[in-house]
């Protein structure tokens, strides 16, 4: 992670075909694009490889999000349960749509605490979004268990980590829906780009629609086809779409780089007795894209985070500080800071998040250290940096 790092022939000719043809968009223009359709190419390409029916790709992994909530029909006033350690794009997208996220503890997976859960559950729940950060999966079972119980939709945030599995399916296809992002920082990228899966042919239609301003894509006249329902802009482009394509068919490769380098790090640092790492849930397997670990209390953390960057080990974050990350530095969300106003129900359901008890979140993010996997590494580069890293965390 990220893709990026290994740009190459593949990426420039999937390119080169949209550029011969001179149509970027993903839409019409049939006779001009010389068989070329990326975008409808790599969708099913990822259904494919994520075991789906369907693949919508969209224009980042934000609108993946906010297409999949308004595909499944949530809206204004409808409670949607999220973590406290995701991006900022999880409570956006809710909002986006008019419901209220509805904020909860995390644990030892860095993922949603099921009891936390359970015990925000209200009659105004429409759904789960578990957001599978830095590479590994929420208790997916656990997880899909109190949906079925309440009646309520599981929607997979995997922007961070696909390629992951659990029980044996990808990531992103074990709930209702599943999104992706597929901007430049991610282990496959478009540039910018994203996408949702789902086995539901209404959510699948809704998505294909509400993403195109609800066009029905029915016919080969663009102008001609109705719209059932209101939407957006959501497209991606062909040239985004065609960087996707080629790196999708390299995922398996980018995915077997970043398990060797996480490996050679991990095992450097599982002979130091003060580090612990982040819990995987029995049955799945990460992305490898962050080594992911607790010091043993958030003083040590800091200074070791700190200690890390001052011996060069780039690339090593400390998520409680992050101002997109946490929600120790979302205030804007908690005061509701908009430039227009916010539907009613959002000021009204929202929790006061200034005055909630998050202590068990902090007492797991206080300690966190994440370190990124890059694919550029050279063998030896990933030696030196497991030696260098060694050598810092000891001292604490």
């Amino acid at each position: 992670m990220p893709g990026f790092e290994l740009f190459g022939d593949l990426e420039r000719q999937q390119v080169n075909d949209v550029l011969e043809s001179g149509v970027l968009m993903r839409y019409g223009f049939d006779g001009m694009r010389n068989g070329h359709w990326k975008a409808r190419e790599l969708e099913d390409k990822l259904s494919k490889r994520m075991k789906t029916k369907h693949a919508q790709l969209v224009s980042s992994g934000t609108s993946a999000l906010t297409v999949a909530l308004a595909s499944a029909g949530i809206g204004a006033g409808d409670e949607v349960i999220m973590p406290t350690f995701t991006f900022v794009a999880s409570f956006e997208s809710i909002i986006a749509v008019g419901a209220v996220p509805v904020l909860v503890d995390i644990d030892d997976t860095l993922t949603l605490k099921p009891d936390a859960v359970e015990k925000a559950v209200t009659d105004k729940t429409r759904a789960v979004m578990p957001v599978h950060m830095c590479g590994s999966m929420a208790q997916l079972k656990e997880l899909k268990a109190i949906c079925k119980k309440h009646d309520l939709l599981l929607i997979e945030d995997a922007c961070q980590a696909i390629g992951g599995t659990y029980e044996g399916k990808p990531l992103g296809s074990y709930g209702d829906l599943g999104c992706f992002s597929f901007d430049y920082v991610k282990t496959i990228t478009c540039g910018e780009g994203g996408a949702l899966i789902t086995d539901n042919d209404q959510y699948k239609k809704h998505a294909d629609h509400y993403s195109d301003h609800g066009h029905d894509h029915t016919g080969k006249d663009r102008g001609a086809e109705t719209h059932p329902f209101l939407g957006y802009n959501f497209r991606i482009s062909e040239l985004n779409a065609a960087v996707g394509l080629a790196q999708i068919e390299r995922l398996d490769e980018f995915l077997e780089i970043q398990k060797r380098n996480y490996t050679v790090l991990r095992e450097a640092l599982e002979g130091l007795p003060q580090v612990i790492f982040r819990r995987v849930p029995e049955e799945g397997e990460e992305n490898y894209s962050f080594l992911n670990f607790f010091m043993p209390d958030e003083d040590k953390a800091r200074r070791a985070h700190k200690a890390l960057s001052e011996n060069g080990v780039d690339g090593c974050f400390y998520w409680f500080d992050n101002n997109w990350h946490y929600i120790n530095k979302w205030d804007h969300l908690k005061d509701l800071k908009s430039l227009g106003k916010l539907p009613a129900e959002i000021n009204q359901q929202l929790p006061d998040y200034h005055k909630q008890d998050f202590s068990v979140s902090h007492h797991w993010m206080g300690r966190t250290i994440s370190v990124l996997i890059k694919l550029g590494w050279t063998e030896e580069e990933v030696k030196v940096r497991a030696k260098k890293m060694v050598e810092v965390l000891e001292q604490f």
